[in-house]
């Protein structure tokens, strides 16, 4: 039977133990660095400023012609020649399309012809009536004669009146042969080119006509915006901006309809600015970013509108402590305007608020700040 002494490993046991404690009661060797927590996080911050601000309302809208004319033919006959070419700026009064005149100037001297016919029959008509007159007082003729002749007479001077009816017509339908531009405007494509026979007020037109300068910009603003633009109004002429995309500045005009009723299906109001727009920088049919000046905040703070955040307590931002940690406020917001958030309440001028970075932060955290 073997006996084995327990001593020894007991022994090696305890010592192993003290060797722990003791590795852990060591001290650091001079310049050994010590773990102080997780590593500050790298953010990009930005700091708020106080300026003045104007008060707007940017939305997205739509440029329109200010008048728009699908100019048709008022007679039916051949198009002889187009006066202009696709595309070309027109004005008012200018020559665009003759039709074969040729037709209505034979019906027009027609109506001239029956026109002195019927003016000479009424005349002889009306000599006669006369000599009836005096034969009708000495009863040399029954007075059934002389109220016939007076009243053929009569009829024939009728028929003057609608022989010069007829002249105008024809007339008319002549100068209908020459179609004139009805407004300043530009042409658009053309449906019929030269040769073709074209009908009265037939579709589609011969060409569609756009005024372009000056233009209208047409735009909704929620219901919520109403009083206040209402009110703007009552002051004054209402200033609106229009920029194209891509287009270096934005084309002012002013706001010259505001519709009767709000749309209850979008809860939305329209309005329309009209714009000289001189330099063609609007064209029909143009989606535009539209800003809508209602006033001016004096001394406003705002941040890049990145900074601000939305939470299940509603809005906040990091703000950047003296001390290098996040700090987070609760704020009120106003406006954004241009990529700027207005600050009503939360932050002040010169704190530095995180605008990239939100996702690794908690309150209290080291921020470390990166390049922009």
């Amino acid at each position: 039977m073997l006996v084995m002494n327990r001593k020894p490993a007991l022994a090696v046991v305890g010592a192993a133990m003290v060797a722990v404690l003791a590795a852990g009661c060591t001290r650091p060797a001079a310049g050994q660095r010590v773990s102080q927590g997780p590593p500050p996080v790298p953010v990009r911050a930005a700091q708020a400023e106080q300026k003045r601000v104007p008060i707007a309302i940017e939305v997205i809208g739509r440029a329109e012609p200010l008048e728009t004319v699908s100019v048709r033919s008022q007679v039916t006959g051949k198009l002889l020649r187009v006066h202009f070419h696709e595309g070309d700026d027109v004005r008012q009064g200018s020559l665009l399309f003759t039709i074969d005149p040729r037709p209505f100037q034979v019906a027009l001297d027609q109506a001239k012809a029956n026109h002195a016919r019927s003016r000479a029959q009424a005349h002889n008509a009306r000599v006669q009536a006369d000599r009836y007159a005096e034969l009708v007082k000495h009863d040399l003729v029954s007075r059934e004669q002389y109220d016939n002749t007076v009243a053929a007479a009569a009829a024939l001077e009728a028929g003057l009146e609608a022989d010069a009816v007829a002249i105008e017509s024809a007339r008319l339908n002549l100068e209908y042969c020459s179609i004139r531009a009805p407004i300043t405007g530009r042409t658009g494509n053309l449906i019929v080119t030269e040769g073709n026979l074209v009908k009265a007020n037939d579709t589609p037109a011969l060409v569609v006509i756009n005024q372009i300068a000056p233009i209208a910009v047409s735009f909704a603003v929620p219901e919520a915006s109403l009083t206040v633009v209402r009110q703007a109004l009552v002051r004054g002429p209402l200033a609106v901006a229009a920029r194209a995309p891509g287009a270096a500045t934005a084309a002012v005009g002013r706001v010259t309809f505001l519709s009767n009723a709000v749309d209850p299906s979008t809860g939305t109001i329209l309005l329309k600015g009209t714009f000289a727009n001189t330099d063609r920088q609007l064209w029909p049919g143009q989606f535009v970013n539209v800003s809508l000046v209602l006033g001016e905040l004096p001394a406003a703070v705002v941040v890049p509108a990145a900074a601000v955040q939305t939470g299940q307590q509603g809005q906040y931002v990091f703000v950047i402590s003296p001390d290098g940690r996040a700090e987070l406020r609760k704020v009120v917001t106003g406006q954004t305007l241009r990529g700027e958030a207005v600050i009503d309440r939360g932050v002040g001028a010169g704190e530095r608020v995180v605008t990239d970075g939100h996702l690794r932060l908690v309150p209290g955290a080291r921020v470390q700040l990166s390049g922009s």
